[in-house]
C-alpha cells in the first residue's frame, strides 16, 4: 500500500511536470534545474551567470525552506526572481514550479533557473519540467559524494565541479570524482569551476548557449 502511494503522488507530480515542461516550450524558455547540498555555491554562481548571459534574459525561481535572501542577492541581476519557501520540504515539487511559473512573464524570458533545496537526495527524484538538470558538487563537500549520493548525479546533464580554486589546498582528488562519475554518469560533461576566480565560467556559458539553442529548435 505504501509503495502505491508513492507511485501515486510520483504520477500527480510528473502530470503537473509534462505541463511545466509544455508551457515553457511554448513560450521559448530553457528551464534548468540547479541541484546539489547546501552551500555549493549555487547563488554565488547564478550572480555571474546571469549578467554575462545578457542580453538574452533570465529569471530564476529560487528555492528555500525560509528566508528570502538568495532571491534578494539575484533581483537585481535577473529579469524577474520569485522566491519559493518550502516549509519542511526538502525539494520543490512540480505544483510549486507551476505557481512559480505564473508569476513569470514566460514570453520574457530567455533562461528559467530553478535553484532546488539544498539537498543531495530528495530532489532528484522530482521532475519539475525542467529542460535540463545541473547538479554542482563543491570541492569543500570532499570528493566522496558522487559515490555516496548516486541518485543525484545518475539523470545530471552536466556536473559543475564547484570552488575549483579550493581544491590544492583541501588536498581535494579531482581523479576520484570522475572515476566514481565513470561508473554513474559517463554521458554529462564535468565543467571545472569557480565563481570567485572566474575559471571555467566560459564553458559554463558556452554550455548553456548550446542547450539553448538545442531547445529552440524544438520549440
Amino acid at each position: 500500500m505504501k509503495i502505491n502511494v508513492v507511485e501515486s503522488v510520483l504520477k500527480a507530480n510528473d502530470a503537473v511536470a509534462r505541463e511545466n515542461r509544455r508551457r515553457m516550450e511554448s513560450a521559448g524558455v530553457l528551464a534548468l534545474n540547479l541541484m546539489s547540498a547546501p552551500g555549493s555555491g549555487k547563488t554565488a554562481l547564478l550572480e555571474k551567470t546571469i549578467p554575462a548571459l545578457a542580453p538574452q534574459r533570465s529569471a530564476v525561481l529560487v528555492g528555500d525552506l525560509q528566508t528570502t535572501r538568495d532571491a534578494e542577492r539575484l533581483s537585481g541581476l535577473a529579469a524577474e526572481v520569485t522566491q519559493i519557501n518550502t516549509g519542511r520540504g526538502c525539494h520543490l515539487s512540480a505544483t510549486e514550479v507551476s505557481d512559480g511559473l505564473d508569476s513569470l512573464r514566460l514570453e520574457h524570458i530567455d533562461f528559467l533557473f530553478i535553484e532546488n533545496v539544498g539537498n543531495m537526495v530528495c530532489p532528484a527524484a522530482h521532475d519539475l519540467g525542467e529542460h535540463r538538470r545541473v547538479v554542482l558538487l563543491s570541492v569543500a563537500e570532499g570528493d566522496d559524494k558522487v559515490a555516496k549520493y548516486p541518485t543525484l548525479f545518475r539523470p545530471a546533464d552536466v556536473v559543475l565541479l564547484t570552488k575549483i580554486d579550493l581544491a590544492e589546498v583541501l588536498g581535494y582528488s579531482t581523479r576520484r570524482v570522475y572515476d566514481d562519475l565513470a561508473q554513474v554518469n559517463s554521458r554529462a560533461p564535468v565543467i571545472e569551476l569557480s565563481a570567485r576566480s572566474g575559471e571555467g565560467l566560459e564553458a559554463w556559458l558556452a554550455w548553456l548557449r548550446e542547450q539553448r539553442q538545442a531547445v529552440g529548435k524544438t520549440v
